[in-house]
């Protein structure tokens, strides 16, 4: 494939040669590399970014596929720029063990449209105790969390990361203190933020906080830098998007204070925040009548986060596409996130200059919690490219 008439994040013409699923070659006046027949992909000058990782997604298989399936989910996240999502264990059964983990990127790699990681879980089924399994996971799960809860007994936890250093794994933590949480959400993610950092830093074990959202989180997660424990974070578009004044939608953890959401940006802008992930988290409408926390969010990510962060913030797109692409893919230990050679063809199409509005009725996700219907934004993907090959080109 060679991609022509496109501009990249700094707004300079790039032409891009794709072979076997790689960038073979990036700058200007490619077409001689190109052989005949050659499949050529005209961006009618738009902006060409490596596509989107995702951190923190949940595609609800198995047990849960009236809210989303892999299939539906891989559409979402496709029509959204992404073309590798990292899945989240809460699922029913709990993903504990590495068979189910394979299954699940076995279905997805069948589907062909978005590759995955899927996750296991810390303790057992979510039990808060049990960890023996973790002993004998192979090689091949390098990520552990228990997302949606958070291990809340301290010495099941600080065993839990004496085990991943040992093994070369990574801990994801859901910071939530839930004896706390019912009555003080804030201080309930603080506390178990600043555990968690002293005992990576105590172990050395590589820790990704999800979904940082407090101004107190961030600052201990800094402090966990700066003395050198091996902590990265991300933040979520809707954390970045809407403060407790401008949103009452339920999400896990809260929409927060205008003053977190200041402190949040200025995580981006000091790089003390690593990541853009989306906690993508369908419910059928039944469910958030119920009151389940979270919303979707493949299909809005990219043009919320250019809205608000480039365009309001004044912030690089460059630095954009490090916290959505380049830096997910390095913490996933991916060969994605960079349009340069010998990279994994994965790029996304996007026109940063004509505003749209959201409607969820159009959304691919098989559910619609969408609280950005009717946002005007700016930043819509119009076509992905994964390993050289289309999976998303929008309608006109």
């Amino acid at each position: 494939m060679l991609l022509i008439n496109a501009v990249n994040a700094a707004g300079r013409p790039v032409e891009l040669f794709v072979k076997d699923g790689k960038i073979a070659a990036v700058g200007q006046d490619l077409s001689a590399l190109a052989g005949e027949g050659e499949t050529v992909l005209d961006a009618g000058g738009l902006t060409v970014l490596p596509a989107f990782v995702d951190l923190h997604c949940h595609w609800r298989t198995p047990g849960f596929e009236y809210k989303e399936d892999i299939a539906t989910g891989s559409m979402a996240a496709a029509a959204g720029g992404y073309t590798f999502v990292n899945l989240m264990p809460n699922t029913k059964p709990v993903c504990s063990s590495a068979a189910q983990a394979a299954m699940v990127e076995q279905k997805a790699a069948e589907v062909g449209l978005c590759d995955v990681n899927q996750t296991v879980s810390i303790t057992e089924n979510f039990d808060g105790k049990t960890i023996d399994h973790l002993k004998t996971l192979p090689a091949s799960v390098k990520f552990i969390t228990e997302d949606g809860h958070g291990v809340q007994d301290n010495a099941t936890m600080a065993r839990a990361f004496a085990i991943c250093t040992q093994r070369d794994i990574t801990v994801m933590s859901h910071a939530e203190d839930m004896e706390i949480s019912p009555w003080d959400y804030r201080l309930a993610e603080d506390l178990e933020t600043v555990r968690n950092c002293w005992l990576s830093e105590y172990y050395q074990t590589r820790l990704h906080m999800c979904h940082v959202s407090t101004r107190g989180a961030l600052e201990a997660i800094q402090m966990a830098k700066l003395r050198g424990a091996p902590v990265t974070c991300e933040v979520t578009p809707h954390h970045l998007w809407f403060n407790n004044e401008t949103c009452d939608y339920r999400v896990n953890p809260p929409i927060r204070t205008a003053d977190d959401v200041q402190a949040l940006i200025d995580g981006i802008r000091s790089g003390v925040v690593d990541a853009i992930a989306t906690d993508h988290a369908p419910h059928s409408e039944e469910d958030k009548l119920k009151g389940m926390a979270g919303m979707v969010g493949s299909e809005t990510a990219f043009g919320v986060c250019y809205t608000k962060l480039c365009r309001e913030e004044g912030l690089p797109l460059e630095l954009l596409v490090h916290l959505m692409s380049a830096r997910p893919a390095e913490i996933l230990g991916l060969a994605k996130g960079q349009l340069e050679p010998g990279y994994d063809a994965d790029f996304v199409l996007v026109d940063l200059d004509t505003p749209y509005t959201v409607d969820k009725e159009k959304l691919h996700s098989k559910s619609h919690n969408c609280p950005f219907d009717g946002a005007q934004l700016y930043g819509r993907v119009y076509a992905t490219i994964k390993g050289g090959k289309l999976t998303y080109q929008a309608e006109e």
